[in-house]
């Protein structure tokens, strides 16, 4: 990758290129943003993250603004509300998994005091810094999602698998993948003690 070239995945997209510059891998400790991140990855699963980006706006109109309160109390009604809203991915299954992971994430901020600190301690509260230099380079799961992934599932969430858990670690900054040629990689690391979102 030619120094100072942004990461290839980004692509040309407006929108695309926006996430990549300003959203991801910025680290993240806002517990809505955090909620939101993870009921879009997995809607994400199988489908290609440009399209979820595309519908984002859909979803929090959807699904309260990611209020995880509000998306906890969804009932029946709200399930074949969501099947019928062409806005967002309409998959019984990924909507009745984000009312699961609403209830699992209340009660783990419950246990825990705050997701974030939940999910930071994995880290010790600092981002793994990664160092990869080509997109090939970058794992599609590591042994910290393979464990996150094994305690959220055990807690009640669904759509968390390794893979999908790596890419929600790399979207709210608790690993930068950014590669280290791509402008992004510094700025994000410089961002690593900070309060980031």
């Amino acid at each position: 990758m030619p120094e100072g070239a942004r990461c290839p995945w980004a692509g040309s997209d407006p929108l695309y290129v926006s996430y990549h510059d300003e959203e991801w891998g910025v680290p993240s400790r806002d517990e809505r943003h955090l909620f939101e991140m993870l009921v879009l990855e997995g809607a994400q699963a199988g489908l290609s993250w440009l399209t979820i980006l595309r519908k984002r706006e859909s979803y929090r109109r959807a699904f309260a603004g990611f209020d995880p309160e509000k998306v906890a109390r969804f009932g029946p009604g709200d399930v074949e509300r969501l099947l019928g809203d062409a806005g967002i991915v309409r998959n019984r299954l990924k909507i009745e998994s984000a009312i699961d992971s609403a209830k699992a994430y209340l009660a783990l901020q419950r246990e825990a005091g705050s997701f974030s600190s939940w999910l930071w301690a994995h880290v010790g509260g600092r981002p793994v810094q990664g160092a990869f230099r080509e997109m090939g380079e970058v794992p599609a799961k590591t042994p910290l999602a393979e464990s996150i992934s094994k305690e959220l599932r055990i807690r009640g969430f669904r759509f968390v698998g390794p893979t999908i858990v790596y890419a929600y670690l790399q979207a709210v900054g608790v690993v930068n993948d950014h590669l280290v040629g791509c402008p992004r990689h510094r700025a994000v690391a410089r961002l690593g003690t900070g309060s980031g979102r």
